[in-house]
């Protein structure tokens, strides 16, 4: 047996989530179904580098399996992707050690969420971007906002209420916000991520933007460790798992699990 990692691109529109689950469709059950069929009806188990809910996209979330077939490296990511549904793809495919764990080996992940800022609804990027109301009208605010989360701090506030985790301190290493036309793009790099953690911080930041709240209010809310205190949820479809990083180049691009030289 071979240990393998595959980083998987998805359209989370269609699915429940990434992780299978009793009712839905997922991610991860597409997965299972496309490598039973390369394995000629034998069962596959599949772990994930994280979960992603309903509606949320991902460019780089990283899986793993094993496998006894002797399929060349290269030709996995095709054989792959021409059995999964068209809204999922493995770009990627790479052995890792036997003792490889795709979860608890990562160093960081980054996620992008993108937000729609033209007055006018946008039918065509709905279930990609998320476009708020009223009008965000300073991002330089939500700037100013942003740079409170740097570092590490205990994200109670920031972390739904339906998570089983007690520890909830961790460290964000870079929270960016790029103005590209009518979206504005929020970049998060960190340690690791609670639970709805990026969707509650970027619906905070918006409303620093609406002027509903002021940036310098924002270490009271941390302080707090009061889910009430914070923003809003903002909707799955923005949000998007960019990509995660491990200790050793696991794919071989060429960059480290710091993430600068990534997207």
């Amino acid at each position: 047996m071979t240990r393998y990692v595959c980083r998987l691109a998805y359209d989370g529109t269609a699915y429940s989530g990434y992780q299978i689950q009793e009712n839905g469709r997922t991610v991860q059950e597409q997965l299972q179904r496309a490598l039973r069929k390369i394995h000629k009806g034998r069962e596959v188990e599949t772990k994930g580098s994280g979960r992603t809910d309903a509606g949320v996209h991902a460019r780089g979330q990283v899986v793993q399996f094993d496998s006894e077939l002797k399929i060349p490296l290269e030709r996995w990511p095709a054989a792959l992707t021409a059995v999964l549904p068209p809204d999922i793809a493995a770009h990627e495919v790479a052995i890792v050690p036997d003792d490889f764990h795709v979860r608890y080996d990562t160093t960081g992940k980054e996620y992008r969420y993108r937000l729609l800022s033209g007055r006018q609804r946008d039918v065509f990027r709905r279930n990609y971007t998320h476009q708020p109301f009223p009008l965000i009208r300073d991002v330089e605010a939500m700037r100013e906002a942003a740079r409170h989360f740097l570092g590490t701090h205990d994200f109670t506030s920031f972390c739904s209420q339906k998570s089983p985790v007690t520890d909830k301190v961790r460290t964000i290493t870079a929270l960016e916000i790029h103005e590209e036309g009518d979206e504005l793009l929020l970049v998060f790099r960190g340690t690791g991520f609670l639970y709805q953690m990026v969707r509650i911080i970027t619906g905070t930041l918006v409303e620093v933007g609406q002027g509903k709240r002021t940036a310098d209010s924002v270490p009271d809310v941390i302080a707090a460790r009061d889910r009430e205190k914070a923003g809003a949820t903002v909707p799955g479809c923005g949000l998007y798992l960019w990509d995660v990083f491990y200790e050793q180049d696991i794919f071989g691009s060429g960059s480290d699990e710091s993430g600068e030289d990534r997207g």
